[in-house]
């Protein structure tokens, strides 16, 4: 019969290689990290984002932060904000790293939302146990990945409006000059004879009549 000293050291025993294994199994549940300087949740599911540190033989992010201008060496990246309903498919381009989110379309990295009145990062606020959450289902990669790159790909190819400055007026054409026309010099009129003037001679008029008031009334 097994004293209860040595029952009390089994239980001991039995309760830390319960703890192990439970430990162990939460490190291989986990499926997310944490990114600064936004917290969102980056995959360790994935390989390809996350390969195996072969000194620790745990997924380690290939990637530290998610700044704009953040460096992704394997594109589409994958983030997620678990208060959003879609994870974000990360790219790089010319203007910087822009997200695709099947509800939004193409834009810049990061959401608006994100940051703060001066474009500075907002971290979010991940609720424990946030690496346990699933992983994205291969469906909705294989679903989305296709689109997104189409759409980032029309997204790039789209040309920005060139507002071309308004064309000078064009200079006026050369006229060849016409050729001088020789004016002739003025003619002095002929004199000419004055017309003698008739003065008629006065006629004589008769003496007035001068009539009474009586004759006038």
């Amino acid at each position: 019969m097994i004293n209860q000293k040595k029952f009390n050291y089994l239980l001991v025993v039995v309760g830390l290689m319960g703890l192990f294994l439970v430990y162990s199994s939460m490190a291989q549940a986990q499926n997310w990290a944490a990114l600064p300087p936004y917290n969102t949740l980056w995959p360790l599911w994935s390989p390809a984002l996350s390969p195996t540190n072969p000194a620790t033989g745990l997924p380690q992010p290939i990637v530290t932060n998610l700044f704009r201008g953040t460096t992704l060496p394997v594109e589409p990246g994958l983030t997620w904000d678990p208060a959003a309903v879609n994870p974000w498919l990360l790219y790089n381009t010319p203007l910087g790293m822009a997200y695709y989110d099947p509800l939004l379309g193409v834009n810049l990295w990061p959401p608006a939302y994100l940051q703060d009145a001066l474009g500075k990062p907002l971290p979010l606020t991940l609720s424990p146990g946030y690496g346990l959450l699933p992983p994205t289902s291969s469906a909705w990669i294989f679903a989305n990945v296709p689109v997104g790159n189409s759409a980032l790909l029309a997204y790039l190819l789209t040309p920005a409006p060139v507002f071309a400055p308004a064309p000078f007026p064009a200079a006026p054409l050369p006229v060849a000059p016409l050729p001088a026309v020789p004016v002739p010099a003025p003619v002095a009129p002929a004199p000419v004879a004055p017309t003698p003037v008739f003065i008629p001679a006065p006629v004589p008029l008769p003496a007035p009549v001068f009539l009474s008031p009586t004759a006038i009334i």
